[in-house]
């Protein structure tokens, strides 16, 4: 049971000191319904929403819109079925900051199942790797470029 923004346990602090304590890996989780339940301190760093303004809001706050309704129709799968395909190796997907700029994440989810087996949400486990992203892309347009200008020279290998 969560008491608070943060999603503080009314048993122990432990959990949250232990999902807190990560500074590098957001934690959000949503329930069924798709709105957040727990999101901590990296999370607010990465996506720019304080705990206090994303809990209780839609995922819709930290999902492009463009990706909207894809990411619906599976969560909606995942809900009524209590089954992903995903899970085994890390996701990759953009997800949008406060200020509407583009964040690139690699995350691994967990579904929460109640005593019968129903899925009660899911917690994700988000990093951010815009820079990796970034760095990758500008490596392809270099290689890009070169090859061009070794077809262009017509030095190229054949």
């Amino acid at each position: 049971m969560m008491d608070d923004t943060h999603g503080e346990s009314t048993t122990t602090g432990i959990p949250r000191r232990i999902i807190d304590g990560s500074t590098l890996d957001a934690v959000v989780y949503a329930d069924r319904s798709g709105t957040i339940r727990l999101w901590n301190r990296a999370a607010e760093t990465m996506f720019g929403h304080t705990a206090e303004e994303a809990v209780g809001q839609s995922l819709d706050l930290i999902i492009p819109e463009r990706q909207r309704d894809a990411h619906w129709t599976g969560w909606d799968r995942v809900m009524e079925t209590g089954a992903t395909r995903y899970g085994t190796s890390p996701l990759t997907a953009p997800g949008v900051h406060k200020d509407g700029s583009r964040v690139s994440l690699e995350f691994s989810i967990v579904m929460l199942k109640d005593a019968d087996g129903q899925v009660e949400g899911v917690a994700a486990i988000l990093r951010d790797v815009t820079e990796r992203w970034n760095a990758d892309r500008e490596r392809r347009r270099l290689l890009r470029e070169y090859e061009q200008r070794l077809a262009a020279t017509g030095t190229g290998a054949q």
